[in-house]
């Protein structure tokens, strides 16, 4: 974050595009892992933005550990989302357009805690019955991973 901190120093609240990656965690039962944001109180699948240096799969790994401890095991792709409908502003006003690599991966044994300066807590939830108060974004991110599973 302190690549996004200096570029805001410099651009103020105007739009960046920004990579990032997201990870749709599942359970052996089908149910995925979601985290309701300390910033929105809205929930969203654990996630953030690249660093400088590093690969994509090695933010979504670290993302992942960062907001919920956990190790996942094999990431898949699922898409890549980006476009006018993944602008957000954030509720400070800072601007983005992202760039979001979505895999799936399922959940290894490990102990699930949320880092509480990122994410007020934790569940899991089965992708026919998402919480109402989901970052639409997303929503849309999980329908779309939904229909794929269901064509097979």
């Amino acid at each position: 974050m302190d690549y996004i901190k200096e570029m805001r120093g410099l651009v103020g609240t105007r739009p960046l595009l920004l990579p990032g990656a997201l990870v749709i965690v599942e359970r052996d039962d089908g149910k995925i892992l979601l985290t309701r944001r300390t910033d929105t109180g809205e929930w969203s699948l654990p996630g953030g933005h690249m660093e400088p240096g590093e690969t994509i799969t090695d933010t979504a790994r670290r993302e992942v550990r960062e907001e919920t401890n956990i190790e996942v095991g094999e990431l898949e792709l699922v898409g890549i989302f980006s476009g006018k409908d993944f602008y957000y502003k954030y509720p400070n006003g800072d601007e983005i357009f992202k760039v979001t690599i979505v895999y799936s991966a399922p959940l290894l044994p490990s102990e699930v805690r949320p880092d509480r300066g990122e994410v007020l807590e934790l569940s899991y939830f089965d992708v026919s019955r998402l919480p109402g108060d989901l970052f639409d974004q997303e929503r849309t991110i999980i329908e779309a991973y939904a229909k794929s599973r269901a064509a097979g």
